[in-house]
Order: structure tokens, then sequence, then C-alpha cells
């Protein structure tokens, strides 16, 4: 009888252990579950990155946040250059399951990074946009500005449109130039 009432009690206990673990479970599943939310749902959507290698930016991370004036967009950016980074433009498109790419905004934006800096920073320009589903945003940057250069994307439509019909073979190529308009004051001075 003893033997019987042990069991008992440990089959109960073993039980409501079970149900904690299972209850516990079931709020990691919940969160875990909020992650695949239809996009309307969610705060953030997250952006595709078409990397530009010759470019001394880098972007490790893309979203729009959501905002009552529309979307922000939200960049971790990387400086691998040598000289201060004053400004980016950056073309945004969606891309349908056809993969036909429509052009969403293509915008310059101004900052300041620090040279071989790595920083989040969020554009307060808003971007005006409704999802359909089924459709996922790409950015690219097209044009990198320090005071000393300009890293420019030639041709950088196509190689954007070859990126959304899944043609990886075609490489956008990067002219760097001198920045003649924000470069520094050298000091000269004219007689008069």
């Amino acid at each position: 009888m003893l033997r019987i009432l042990v069991i008992i009690l440990l089959f109960a206990s073993g039980a409501q252990a079970s149900e904690e673990v299972s209850r516990k479970d079931a709020k990691e599943q919940r969160e875990f579950g909020s992650a695949f939310a239809p996009p309307q749902q969610r705060a953030e959507l997250a952006i595709e990155v078409f990397q530009v290698l010759d470019l001394p930016l880098t972007v490790h991370q893309a979203s729009l946040v959501k905002s009552e004036k529309g979307y922000f967009l939200k960049l971790s950016l990387a400086n691998s250059s040598e000289q201060k980074i004053i400004g980016l433009r950056y073309a945004l498109a969606t891309i349908a399951s056809t993969n036909k790419a429509s052009p969403l905004v293509n915008r310059t934006e101004g900052f300041s990074m620090p040279p071989y800096a790595a920083e989040s920073l969020t554009f307060k320009t808003p971007i005006k946009f409704k999802s359909k589903g089924g459709e996922r945003l790409v950015l690219m940057l097209e044009q990198v500005i320090s005071r000393e250069s300009i890293w420019e994307v030639v041709k950088a439509k196509e190689a954007f449109d070859a990126y959304a019909r899944g043609d990886y073979s075609v490489l956008p190529v990067v002219l760097r130039v001198a920045n003649q308009v924000d470069a520094p004051f050298s000091g000269r001075r004219f007689r008069e």
C-alpha cells in the first residue's frame, strides 16, 4: 500500500513539473512566433541589402521602422576608409515574386561618420509605403560622399535590376573621383 502511495505521489509531482515546463515552453513559443507575424503587425520591416564591395561604406543591417509619418530607414553602417563620410545616396525597391523590381525611393542623406567607425543611424525622412505581401525590400548604396572623395556606382540601375532578376554575375563597378565641392579650404591667399 505504501508503494502505491509513493508511486502516486511521484507521478503527481512529475506531472506537475511537466505542466510547468510545458507552460514555460508555450510562452517561449508564442514569443518566437511573433517574429513571423504578418508585416502589417510588426513595427520594423527587414530589408535585403545588395552589397557593393568597392564602396568604403558597408551596410550590415537595414530595416524600415514604422512611425506616424510613414517609415524611417534604419541602417547599421561601417566605414572602412581613412576619410570621414558625410553622406550617401541609396536606392530602395520592392521586388515581387516575379523578380520584377519597382523603385520605391532614391534619396541622398547627410550624416557624419568618423574613419573606421561603425554606427547605427535612422534617417528621419519619412518613406510612404504600403506592403502588398509576397514582396521583398532591397536596398543598394549608389554613392558615398566624403570631404575629399565621391565613390559612385557606375550603371547602378542596371546592376540593381540584374540583382532583382536573380542574375548575380553582374558586379557593380565603383568610380572614385575627387570631391571639388566639399573639399576643405586649402588656405591659399591671393595678392591684391
